[in-house]
């Protein structure tokens, strides 16, 4: 796990000092009149001392000419480049802000964001309600629904039910998520039929001052329709996956032989099928799990206004922010190789034939 952490964060850092338009690019396009929108929102919020910095360098405007390794550089003091690469960490070697980085991250130390005025931990821990609300609950159902949904449509393969569940098994994987999130919307929360539902955040604004009961029935009713929009599109390759593992496990000489010597259909199906057909699905979870965690949910989080760590993570990448970048692609990362890890352990919990100590790799 350490070694692919590693590989991933080193990689990953090559590939972002290859690519143009970083932060210090981008505040020499304010200084040009050229800013982009995420430039005008750090500006306009104040900035600390980098804030103090622009106003320094468009007071300057194009005093001294010069030829930088920047894009839209010339004409720029470059006294005022250094000192805008000082107060972004470009003034170090790209090694040594690589190892100050590594070494930093293994305390979740992750620093100060660029454009917010604010620890990037800090604002991880903010958003982290959000996202793990819509991953969490959204994974549990879509489990919930899809394996005994598809082990229902093994058993009854070809039947009437199989067919009209397949209908809607299609339906709900031709249909994004996001633009059944805007019918979900159209429909129930005060778009051109009923007002039921609230439309934006992830708990009333009087939440703190409710009883303990009144909190949990707020907070379930403000994310119900992001979830329902995400469980209905992802739920539909879960079910196929699981239906058709099962139908293979079936189709087996173990299963005819278990048949044969007068075991029940509960006992073939749980007893023996269950555990060999479900080694697919547990395979599967983690990288479902932080799907939804981390990508899925965007488009989710901005047309139901809930600020979580998509959102986060995309507008980091949009203005540049490497520290918020780096902090969530670490943190995700991490938490892929931890739920991995799970999942070999939950193998061995289905299946206890399965020993990986014993392999000869």
């Amino acid at each position: 796990m350490i070694p692919t952490l590693l590989g991933i964060m080193v990689l990953n850092f090559v590939i972002v000092q290859a690519a143009p338009g970083g932060p210090v690019e981008q505040m020499i396009a304010k200084i040009q009149g050229l800013s982009t929108n995420s430039t005008d929102r750090f500006s306009s919020s104040g900035g600390g001392e980098l804030a103090g910095t622009v106003d320094k360098m468009q007071q300057a405007g194009k005093a001294t000419p010069a030829q930088s390794k920047y894009r839209g550089a010339q004409g720029v003091d470059p006294e005022l480049i250094k000192d805008l690469e000082k107060q972004f960490g470009f003034d170090k070697p790209a090694s040594e802000r690589l190892w100050m980085m590594i070494s930093s991250y293994a305390s979740f130390d992750f620093g100060q964001s660029f454009y917010r005025d604010r620890s990037v931990l800090d604002l991880i821990i903010d958003k982290l309600p959000v996202s793990i609300s819509l991953g969490l609950w959204t994974t549990l159902l879509v489990y919930l629904i899809s394996i005994p949904l598809g082990i229902k449509k093994a058993v009854s393969d070809g039947s009437k039910f199989d067919v009209w569940s397949s209908m809607v098994i299609i339906i709900g994987y031709a249909i994004p998520s996001f633009l059944f999130a805007v019918l979900l919307i159209v429909l129930f929360a005060g778009g051109s039929f009923w007002d039921v539902f609230p439309l934006r955040g992830l708990v009333s604004e009087n939440w703190g001052e409710m009883s303990w009961p009144n909190k949990i029935i707020d907070y379930f009713w403000h994310i119900a329709l992001p979830i329902f929009a995400m469980v209905i599109s992802g739920f539909a390759v879960l079910t196929m996956l699981t239906k058709n593992s099962f139908m293979d496990e079936i189709g087996k000489q173990y299963v005819i032989t278990a048949r044969a010597k007068g075991a029940s259909e509960k006992k073939v199906l749980y007893g023996h099928v269950f555990r060999n057909a479900m080694l697919i699905i547990i395979a599967g979870f983690p990288s479902a799990f932080l799907g939804i965690l981390f990508t899925s949910s965007l488009l989710i989080e901005l047309i139901f206004s809930l600020d979580g760590l998509g959102l986060l993570g995309f507008e980091s990448v949009v203005s540049r922010d490497y520290p918020i970048m780096f902090a969530t692609l670490y943190i995700s990362t991490l938490l892929g190789l931890v739920v991995a890890l799970i999942g070999d352990l939950m193998y061995v919990l289905v299946d206890p034939r399965i020993d990986f100590e014993s392999r000869n790799v």
